[in-house]
């Protein structure tokens, strides 16, 4: 799979093998999906033990890269689908740039785009995606990351403790 690589202003300059940019540590296009049930919980998946890199960490209930010449909303929808088996409508929030080390000594260098949506559908997870799912209220996730780091995707830390309370404001504008 091919990522889409960004410079330093956001502007696309190319494409990269993922694994590639993930050893090179190359800048490139990402979104994170967090799905909310009616109670205003988050759907959160356990990635598979044996992904490339945060296996067996908790996240939000997708993420991934588009594809090049692919829209970023339409990749979040396809991902949604092919990850948790499920779909709903995605509201744009927010965008940011950050740069973590990871295990494998991999990189993940990323302009991540955030999406959210409301739906109590259940989902079916792709087994080798997710090994496990279940839904939390935004304040207990808060405080379980406090208590467990090391249980968390590092993007998904970075998301709860930098957006969390803009996510949530969002929720409660497309829920009235």
């Amino acid at each position: 799979m091919m990522v889409i690589l960004l410079d330093k202003d956001g502007n696309i300059i190319g494409s990269q093998e993922k694994m590639a940019a993930h050893v090179d540590g190359s800048l490139h296009l990402a979104f994170s999906v967090f799905v909310f049930d009616s109670q205003g919980r988050i759907l959160l998946q356990k990635r598979a033990s044996d992904k490339y890199h945060s296996g067996g960490l908790w996240t939000n209930t997708c993420c991934s890269h588009p594809v090049p010449g692919e829209n970023i909303e339409e990749a979040a929808h396809r991902r949604l689908m092919y990850e948790m088996g499920m779909d709903c409508k995605l509201y744009f929030v927010d965008k940011f740039t950050y740069r973590a080390e990871l295990d494998n000594g991999l990189t993940e260098h990323e302009t991540d785009y955030i999406f959210i949506g409301i739906s109590d559908k259940y989902p079916l997870p792709h087994p080798e995606e997710v090994e496990g799912f279940r839904y939390s209220y935004p304040e207990d996730i808060r405080a379980d990351i406090l208590r467990n780091p090391s249980d968390y995707t590092e993007w998904f830390r970075i998301i709860m403790d930098r957006y969390g309370e803009i996510i949530e404001d969002e929720l409660g504008l497309i829920a009235i």
